[in-house]
């Protein structure tokens, strides 16, 4: 039997939404459980339970205060927060010049830019670990800083370079006629153009250095310094056999939550800055 136009749209219909069904449940499973598991306390922590059966708030309280995952979150935003706003601060004008002058072995330094974001961390491990001892900024917030931006750095220069290539001309020789200054022409100019560029850009590295390990462990020592991911690694129970799943899980909620929400209120921007490089008008 032949179906009819109107059928197969229904059907492609059901296929799509049953799809992002799947896919939704998919991605937002791990967090509901970590929810539900952060509320539960003794051997409710290992019911498989898919409803919530008990709401021990004492996690998040155990969790943030006396654990001292608290004073990790402060770090976490002190360090995302500088991070992004040397990265962009850096790439806006390194892109700006990658894009717009013309300079023997330009290209030379873009492949180069585009290389060193292709380096692991393990690999440049050693290397940066005695760069921050040489600068003193071992065990403090700075040696993170510096090691986040370098390699945040690579990729927010390559795609600002790539968006600033894309603005006409005419917007900057208009402004120079003004009399504008070339900063002007950076921040007054550029910069509101390239809002969804910066967003997206901003937002991954800021996702970087929140979620780092390597570095954070290596790099810091002391446990007023430690960033949020060291800390709950490190955290302990009674003894060293018991680990408090509850205060983990819940110190896992507390820390994905402000990524989400970020995500959420950047999301239109997020998406037209993955989306307006690629059709050249």
């Amino acid at each position: 039997m032949k179906l009819t136009r109107k059928q197969r749209h229904i059907g492609s219909q059901i296929w799509i939404y049953a799809a992002s069904a799947l896919a939704v449940l998919i991605c937002v499973f791990p967090l509901y459980y970590a929810i539900l598991t952060s509320l539960r306390t003794g051997q409710d922590l290992f019911l498989p339970n898919y409803l919530p059966t008990t709401f021990h708030w004492d996690n998040y309280v155990t969790s943030l205060v006396q654990n001292g995952v608290g004073r990790s979150l402060l770090n976490s935003v002190v360090v995302a927060t500088v991070t992004v706003g040397a990265c962009l601060l850096v790439s806006i004008s390194g892109a700006f010049a990658l894009a717009r002058i013309r300079f023997r072995g330009q290209k030379a330094i873009l492949f180069t830019v585009l290389c060193v974001s292709m380096f692991p961390q393990v690999a440049v491990l050693s290397g940066m670990f005695e760069l921050v001892r040489f600068l003193g900024l071992y065990d403090s917030l700075g040696a993170l800083v510096l090691s986040y931006a370098t390699f945040s750095l690579p990729f927010t220069i390559w795609v600002l370079t790539t968006f600033m290539r894309n603005i006409p001309v005419e917007l900057e020789e208009a402004a120079i006629v003004d009399g504008a200054s070339l900063w002007v022409i950076i921040t007054r100019v550029f910069a509101p153009i390239l809002g969804p560029a910066l967003v997206t850009t901003g937002l991954l590295a800021f996702i970087g250095a929140w979620n780092e390990f390597m570095f954070a462990l290596t790099f810091v020592l002391s446990t007023e310094n430690r960033t949020v991911p060291v800390a709950i690694a490190l955290l302990q129970g009674a003894s060293q056999y018991e680990l408090p799943w509850g205060a983990i899980m819940a110190a896992s909620v507390t820390v994905t939550l402000p990524i989400i929400v970020l995500v959420l209120i950047f999301q239109k921007r997020i998406v037209g800055g993955l989306t307006a490089g690629a059709v050249k008008g």
